[in-house]
């Protein structure tokens, strides 16, 4: 530790977003984490920990076996409270375990989401997609893009591909929320987390139970990694239950998110349309810019180790700012400006290391294919309401608009 104060940890953007949802840092706010690229930072939980900006810094931190995820550990920088670690059932949460623990479960889904496999699936993706762009049409304009749209089409494919009915959507995108949001009282949170896992335990159980397996990754599992011993019961619970959610509330928010911003920018909403085969290169360039994990993510050292010339001693939190990583000067261009670059593949928008996001590969088919055939199926698509009318998801992990009225 240095003798140097503690600042609040910032939120980009703050919840009262006094300049719109896409500038993430104001001038005075840029000089201070251009001179100060590791610094420490209040936690809203009264503790502190070190504030990560660069992307090198941030890739050497997510990369290093000195730091971990675990969030019951002694450190951990928490942005809210949590149960204390007895009342917690991690069991199968690969997200926040490290080494041989987080490899072993990891390894199980590797193939699942692999490019080649997501290709293959690409025309349910799609077929989603139309179907809801039909549907949305055909309950006229204006509509809510985020109910009629953003989604419904991530959770659909998220629930085919788990084999969890969609018909149980209501239930579950709303304990999602409650889970994401950090305001959320405990009890909320310790409930939705309860119901989310019964209910997904009674899911693997009825695909235990099944005579013919089906043909999803839950039947997967449960007939060859439950059934043979090499998975228990709970720990599958755990891997579903985190899949479940973060498959649609990320690429959700993406999807609303990128069609404020391309509505904005009018040339790169009729590139989609004119020129799809530049949707790969805009689409990571969405990702950078949006970066919808605002509130970074979070580690603790198991050991001394020294980022960007600052000692960080064993014990203590470190958060990784990606959304300014992604906005980095000695990486990108013109990190405040939206527009094709060849730099935006160099986003940290799914993290970096042993830990970045195993579902990146249908994220990313998902958002190009949902733009693309917005674009091309919408062209005339426009918002309904003033752009700093939209309300967002400020207090949530995952960053995103709350509703988007569109017209046509």
């Amino acid at each position: 530790m240095t003798g140097t104060a503690a600042t609040d940890l910032p939120m980009f953007p703050p919840d009262d977003r006094p300049w719109g949802p896409f500038e993430i840092l104001r001038d005075e706010d840029r000089k201070r984490w251009e001179s100060a690229p590791v610094s420490r930072v209040r936690l809203p939980t009264d503790g502190w920990a070190w504030l990560l900006t660069r992307h090198a810094d941030i890739r050497q931190l997510l990369r290093s076996p000195d730091v971990s995820s675990d969030a019951t550990r002694p450190g951990f920088p928490l942005l809210r409270p949590l149960p204390p670690p007895e009342e917690q059932d991690r069991r199968g949460a690969f997200i926040g375990m490290d080494g041989a623990e987080h490899a072993r479960f990891r390894r199980m889904l590797t193939a699942e989401f692999m490019v080649r496999n997501i290709r293959r699936i690409e025309p349910l993706i799609r077929q989603t997609v139309v179907d809801a762009l039909d549907a949305m049409r055909d309950a006229g304009s204006p509509a809510d893009l985020v109910t009629s749209f953003a989604l419904p089409v991530p959770s659909m494919v998220i629930c085919h591909l788990l084999g969890v009915p969609y018909t149980d959507h209501d239930f579950f995108q709303s304990r999602s929320r409650t889970l994401l949001d950090r305001t959320a009282p405990l009890d909320d949170v310790r409930s939705a987390a309860d119901e989310l896992r019964d209910y997904v335990r009674n899911l693997v159980e009825v695909k235990l139970a099944a005579v013919e397996p089906g043909d999803d990754l839950l039947s997967r599992l449960a007939n060859e990694r439950v059934a043979t011993g090499e998975l228990e019961v709970e720990e599958l619970v755990g891997v579903a239950l985190l899949l479940l959610v973060a498959g649609h509330e990320t690429t959700a928010n993406m999807i609303g998110l990128s069609t404020l911003l391309l509505l904005q920018h009018p040339e790169q909403f009729a590139a989609l349309r004119d020129r799809p085969d530049l949707a790969d290169d805009l689409v990571e360039e969405l990702l950078r810019y949006l970066t919808v994990i605002r509130t970074g993510l979070l580690r603790v050292a198991v050991r001394d180790i020294e980022i960007g010339g600052q000692l960080i001693r064993a014990g203590e939190g470190v958060i990784a700012m990606l959304s300014l990583a992604n906005r980095d000067p000695d990486v990108f261009t013109d990190p405040e400006g939206f527009g094709l670059s060849p730099a935006a593949h160099q986003h940290l928008a799914f993290g970096f290391g042993v830990h970045q996001c195993i579902g990146q590969p249908l994220a990313r088919a998902e958002l190009r294919i949902a733009l693309v055939e917005l674009a091309h199926r919408f062209p005339r698509l426009a918002l309904a309401v003033d752009p700093a009318d939209v309300p967002v998801r400020g207090t949530s992990v995952v960053y995103g608009v709350a509703e988007l009225p569109v017209t046509w």
